[in-house]
């Protein structure tokens, strides 16, 4: 768990991500040694940026392979800039846009041999999931039990995000749950300072 200080942090890391290229066009990282401990150590997260409601674009990682500052930064800028369904943030969007980042737990694997046997062991509201096979693979946070709190409905969406027929289970078919941490905050509340307060 971070603190309330390394929360914080983070919200001022994604929040310059993204103020940076809009206003010097280049990309920004922060300087580990700036960093609060929690967040030099690796981390794997997502970035989700929305504003007046609406998806402004969601970038993330699901395994921990840099230190979890640096991993908020870049996907705090490719959620801005280079999400593909979505077009890049502007300055105008700025001013509304709310920024939420969830820190991930370590994926754990399911010991599950079929659609049924999921929907009975997933934790709605708590488990996120990632399903791969070969060749398809999608995740979903948390946060989509909120706009899909039914189970069938949350599985139906990521079976679909990732070019599944819903209910359908190919043979090398598997499936991870992870929990997240999450927090966020408006971006016209954390300013591009990130010094350690500590």
């Amino acid at each position: 768990m971070l603190t309330a200080t390394e929360r914080d942090q983070a919200l001022a890391v994604a929040v310059r991500a993204v103020v940076e290229p809009l206003t010097s066009g280049r990309r920004w990282l922060p300087d580990l040694a700036d960093l609060a401990p929690g967040l030099t150590e690796e981390g794997a997260s997502f970035v989700t940026l929305r504003g007046g409601g609406v998806l402004l674009g969601c970038i993330g990682s699901l395994a921990a392979r840099q230190p979890l500052g640096i991993d908020v930064a870049r996907n705090a800028a490719a959620a801005g800039f280079d999400d593909p369904r979505l077009p890049p943030v502007t300055g105008h969007d700025l001013a509304l846009m709310q920024v939420h980042v969830s820190v991930l737990a370590p994926l754990v694997p399911m010991d599950v041999r079929g659609w049924a046997e999921l929907r009975e062991q997933v934790r709605p509201g708590v488990d996120g999931l990632l399903v791969a096979d070969p060749r398809h693979r999608a995740t979903f946070l948390p946060s989509v039990w909120e706009s899909l709190p039914a189970r069938e409905a949350y599985l139906d969406g990521l079976w679909r995000k990732a070019g599944l027929p819903p209910r359908s289970w190919p043979a090398d078919l598997r499936v991870s749950r992870y929990e997240v941490e999450e927090f966020g905050g408006w971006a016209r509340d954390h300013g591009p300072s990130i010094h350690r307060t500590d």
